[in-house]
């Protein structure tokens, strides 16, 4: 069963997959995300048909959480905010029952061949053959959470090294992109390496930002992730992302710290 199936031209509906974290009722943000991820590509993509070598690249996405979603019917809707050949800022919005619940604005920049001079100082993950295998429901409950395969070496308390993937398709019976499928994970970081107990501290995250520097290659999601809690009920889930080839970018969540 996939997290999605389309209903309409612009409109979903949540499996049982979807169920949250924080409420099983509610979506767990993180496929929603992906799907975002989906509909922007999908949008520009019908738009530049006869031009696929001009395809853009998602390069910055920057998610605002407005509310929660039932696992139910939603509906999207993409903008192109700043149009252009070469670099594109695009807004795309989630909705349900025709309340906003989340807000994409993604930059989309051109691909070119930049092999001869990539590179980064930024030192590779241990393989995921090389991490121990984890249950996270053991910690976390919800249909998203039973679909998710986690490798993981907790390093502290908010301090750990995973890997992520799921077995489940992002939307039913369609293609989707690795980068899309790969934003549909993403937002797993904030529990994955927990600095409170979950049942008498609350961590959720408002908003999710990452920056991608390449397409994610298909298979494990990797995450060298940090959680802080201020000292005035805010806090941040920082984490660095692999796919198995190495580094594909960065990715930030600041949390509304709520002891109970």
């Amino acid at each position: 069963m996939a997290y999605f199936e389309r209903t309409g031209a612009s409109s979903f509906v949540a499996t049982e997959h979807t169920g949250g974290a924080w409420v099983q009722q509610e979506q767990h943000i993180a496929p929603a995300l992906g799907l975002l991820a989906h509909v922007v590509e999908t949008d520009r993509g019908e738009r530049r048909p006869e031009r696929p070598e001009e395809a853009l690249a998602l390069a910055r996405l920057s998610f605002d959480i407005l509310g929660t979603l039932p696992v139910a019917d939603v509906d999207t809707t993409v903008t192109v905010l700043r149009p252009g050949r070469t670099i594109e800022l695009v807004e795309a919005t989630l909705s349900h029952g025709g309340r906003p619940a989340v807000i994409l604005r993604a930059w989309l920049l051109q691909s070119r061949d930049t092999a001869t001079i990539a590179g980064t100082a930024t030192g590779h993950l241990p393989s995921p053959e090389a991490t121990p295998a984890w249950d996270p429901t053991t910690v976390w409950p919800g249909g998203f959470i039973q679909t998710a395969h986690l490798r993981r070496t907790q390093i502290a308390p908010g301090r750990a090294q995973f890997w992520v993937r799921t077995d489940e398709p992002l939307v039913a019976d369609e293609p989707v992109s690795p980068t899309a499928a790969a934003v549909g994970l993403l937002d797993i970081a904030n529990g994955m390496t927990v600095r409170q107990d979950p049942t008498t501290v609350a961590f959720p995250n408002v908003d999710l930002t990452a920056h991608l520097v390449r397409a994610p290659r298909p298979g494990w999601l990797g995450f060298d992730t940090t959680v802080t809690f201020g000292d005035n009920g805010v806090g941040l889930t920082s984490s660095v992302l692999h796919d198995e080839n190495g580094l594909i970018g960065s990715l930030n969540q600041i949390l509304t710290v709520r002891p109970s």
